[in-house]
């Protein structure tokens, strides 16, 4: 059975694992932790990868299953020099009232400053009896070299082989999550879900909520780029009216933006020149990485359509 906390109203909370078993993780990695977990012992961690993967759950899952004092701070929120005077000295340098170490866990440890992460250093060395360090990052070139150093960095890439396995994996774990919320749903919507976002099972989870106030998740709930819609666009960016593609841009925002880049990638071969290929996934891949840190997608996807417009040749 999967753990519920019920005090908790978003599902990626209340059916967040609370211990390694019940992560869905590479086999290699998930083995790494138990070992960290049964020999109790978890070194200064680095845990580097992209939005979703499950970094913050096996973190909090290692500290639950230790039963050690933990501090969590999320450094996008307090990653000042003040957060590491204060809040993580007075902590690391106090005995624990419970046996074995006491753990920092610094999620999203690539927004802390520079003078934070150079602070940090000599607090690991101060402090290294007392208590340990989990840092967790999306963008591991951001952590200065000096605490890649000091921490042991395990990357969250899921072999190719594996894919499949823990897809059906996750798959079988939200059937679990709808059927205790007695939601019902088409397994075809689900799947199709799951391959939009894999892997990022945090997303997954919040869109299955988010979709689930209809009472039934089907097909229809998806936010699809229909093939009518795109040819329309593609038609405007090929006669390059821009004021029309931003009207368009406007009026589909219901379209999810990653799901909008899936399908120029897709349907590149037949919509574009084989020449500007190349370049066509460049620009999106760009926006991908650019969407992560837009407070306004819709001006991110504008900006990318007018990047194509200009520099893509259609077919």
């Amino acid at each position: 059975m999967i753990s519920t906390n019920t005090n908790e109203f978003l599902w990626v909370e209340k059916y967040r694992p609370k211990t390694v078993a019940e992560t869905i993780l590479p086999t290699v990695l998930k083995k790494t932790f138990q070992t960290f977990v049964d020999q109790k012992n978890v070194p200064n961690l680095l845990l580097s990868g992209s939005a979703g993967v499950g970094k913050t759950t096996i973190a909090k899952a290692m500290c639950e299953e230790l039963d050690c004092d933990v501090l969590t701070i999320n450094a996008s929120l307090n990653g000042n020099v003040d957060t590491l005077r204060n809040e993580i000295a007075q902590f690391a340098s106090t005995m624990s009232f419970k046996q074995g170490r006491k753990i920092v866990f610094l999620d999203e440890a690539d927004a802390l400053t520079d003078a934070t992460q150079k602070g940090l250093r000599g607090f690991m060395e101060e402090f290294a009896s007392n208590c340990g360090f989990i840092l967790t990052c999306n963008f591991k070139n951001r952590i200065i070299d000096p605490l890649h150093s000091r921490l042991s960095i395990i990357d969250f890439s899921i072999p190719r082989d594996e894919q499949p396995k823990l897809a059906m994996e996750f798959f079988k774990r939200l059937e679990e999550m709808l059927t205790a919320e007695g939601v019902g749903y088409d397994k075809d919507a689900v799947v199709a879900l799951i391959k939009q976002h894999f892997p990022d099972w945090r997303r997954v989870i919040g869109e299955l909520q988010r979709y689930s106030a209809t009472g039934h998740i089907n097909t229809g709930v998806l936010a699809t780029v229909k093939d009518k819609d795109f040819d329309e666009l593609v038609v405007l960016l090929k006669s390059k009216k821009w004021n029309e593609m931003r009207k368009w841009v406007g009026e589909h925002t219901d379209i999810e933006p990653n799901a909008l880049i899936r399908k120029f990638y897709d349907q590149s071969k037949v919509a574009v020149k084989a020449a500007s290929i190349p370049t066509l996934v460049l620009l999106l891949a760009e926006t991908q990485y650019r969407l992560q840190f837009s407070a306004d997608p819709e001006i991110c996807i504008a900006a990318c359509m007018t990047q194509i417009m200009s520099e893509i040749s259609f077919n």
